[in-house]
């Protein structure tokens, strides 16, 4: 007898929004996570001090503002489930070593006064940017959380149009030679082309162009998310919707395999060696290099293929401190979301990511950061604040030493470069923990090689190519009933709530319109 209508294999936000979705049109869902946590990428821990809470991964939410899942709140998250946002009014900004600074508002004119400060050329491209990153946002939007459309039609549609052929070129260009089409300023340059390295990629990686766009438009209309009582906030909304509507949600339960057959996934198998099976469907976060393992019967073309994709050169480190006081900054009114720690060239930037292509790590760090109890304050004990900041680092490091033995004195290079910064950093920083490019791997398989996109953000393994042609619908060609969920599957890594997109070809295959799912 099946345990489950639906079981889903990890609790990371993508799997539990497709779990969710099958909750509420009417299937007994089973979730089992392999941590002692819930939520993947999308977890708020104290993980320095009791009373500070930590987003360990994503801190805020950008692109699921523009999925239905919220715009049209279907499952009850916002209305129902507890889960309120914060826009603050200046998303994403960088501070610069004389002390300048340089803010993107939502107001695209308080943005543009703001680059006029460097160029006031620059600021009239800005103009253009944004309206044309306004035109192209609806368009952009609708294939974001719906399977993607194939390849050679997509080029097909771009290409019967003038505006569809400005479009095609923007996305084969890379950011570095946009940006230098577009603006004057180094300084305005180097603030652009932070959008690419936040996808972990170079600014003269081609086919990155189309970002600034992506990040601009819904950094307008929709604001920077921050989720009041952490990132977790969400992962806990949807984990109420999955109990109140039937679900289960397991902890330490890792699967070890998935069972199939007749060519059918019809249940898993846990490290214990216990059975849960399932009757429609199972929902899988299986990074594409573990899934001939954890599903012996994957025809062997598609596991080739499954194999070979590739990792991003650049991972991830992070530093999360507890603070005893609230940041002080050199530079005047620094109130961002997003807060980038520019080096003192735009050269200095692009040539950082030519270190991290070669293993090399980079010279200057590239710190970002964020400081969310200033305006969440619901996240510290009182009068304290916590920060959370990012660097790129290889996964192998070229001494050969561990990153276990080595990511505290890493994280005091960070902590110094943030100081040339910030009045009262090292002083203020109580605590601080440290998740090194292995310790995202141990967090979550998705997060292979500390790759927060689960593999590289390339044009071969995007949209329906994303992570492989065969596995780009979300579908396990040879497998029927497995469905895949990820930063690894269309449309990549960070917080779009991309799981919708699964629940639809899954319950299609069952016969199950999404658009009538509603709570």
């Amino acid at each position: 007898m099946a345990d489950a209508d639906i079981i889903a294999i990890g609790s990371g936000h993508n799997g539990l929004v497709a779990a969710a979705y099958c909750a509420v049109a009417g299937k007994k869902v089973l979730v089992l996570e392999r941590n002692p946590w819930f939520g993947g990428g999308v977890v708020t821990r104290e993980l320095t001090r009791p009373g500070f809470r930590h987003d360990q991964h994503s801190m805020s939410h950008i692109f699921i503002q523009g999925n239905p899942l919220l715009v049209h709140d279907e499952l009850g998250l916002k209305s129902r489930y507890g889960l309120k946002y914060l826009f603050p009014e200046t998303p994403m900004m960088s501070v610069f070593e004389d002390g300048r600074t340089l803010k993107l508002y939502r107001d695209s004119e308080k943005s543009a006064a703001d680059i006029a400060k460097f160029s006031a050329r620059d600021a009239d491209a800005f103009r253009k940017v944004s309206a044309q990153a306004a035109q192209w946002l609806p368009m952009i939007q609708a294939s974001l959380y719906t399977p993607p459309m194939p390849v050679g039609a997509g080029n097909m549609m771009l290409d019967s149009s003038h505006e569809g052929r400005e479009l095609w070129r923007v996305m084969q260009m890379s950011s570095h030679d946009h940006l230098c089409e577009l603006f004057e300023s180094d300084e305005v340059r180097m603030h652009f082309a932070r959008v690419a390295g936040e996808n972990l990629v170079s600014p003269d990686e081609k086919a990155t162009g189309i970002g600034m766009y992506v990040f601009l438009g819904f950094l307008e209309k929709f604001g920077f998310g921050v989720a009041q009582g952490g990132s977790g906030s969400l992962t806990n909304a949807l984990i109420a919707c999955i109990e109140a509507h039937g679900g289960q949600v397991i902890a330490n339960a890792e699967v070890r395999e998935v069972l199939a057959s007749g060519g059918r996934a019809t249940g898993v198998v846990l490290e214990d060696g216990t059975r849960h099976m399932a009757k429609d469907a199972i929902i899988g976060a299986i990074h594409p290099h573990l899934l001939p393992e954890l599903v012996p019967s994957l025809p062997a073309p598609v596991a080739a293929g499954a194999l070979r994709t590739q990792i991003t050169d650049a991972a991830c480190i992070t530093v999360h401190a507890a603070l005893d006081a609230p940041l002080r900054f050199k530079a005047p009114d620094v109130d961002a979301v997003m807060i980038e720690l520019m080096p003192e060239s735009y050269e200095t930037l692009r040539r950082a990511f030519d270190d991290l292509r070669y293993g090399g790590f980079v010279r200057t760090p590239l710190v970002g950061l964020g400081s969310l109890s200033q305006f969440d304050p619901s996240r510290v004990p009182e009068g304290k604040a916590i920060l959370h900041a990012w660097d790129y680092v290889p996964y192998h490091r070229p001494d050969g030493a561990s990153w276990d033995d080595t990511k505290r004195d890493y994280a005091k290079v960070m902590i110094d470069r943030m100081g040339v910064f910030i009045e009262n950093i090292p002083d203020a920083i109580l605590d601080f923990h440290v998740d090194s490019p292995v310790d995202m791997e141990r967090t979550s398989p998705s997060f292979l090689r500390g790759d927060l996109h689960g593999i590289a953000t390339t044009t071969y393994q995007s949209g329906a190519h994303r992570p492989t042609p065969e596995l780009g619908q979300y579908r396990v060609p040879g497998v029927d009933r497995l469905f895949l969920v990820g930063p690894f599957q269309h449309p990549g890594g960070g917080v779009f709530g991309a799981g919708r997109a699964t629940a639809q070809v899954l319950l299609e295959d069952i016969d199950i319109d999404i658009e009538d799912v509603r709570v």
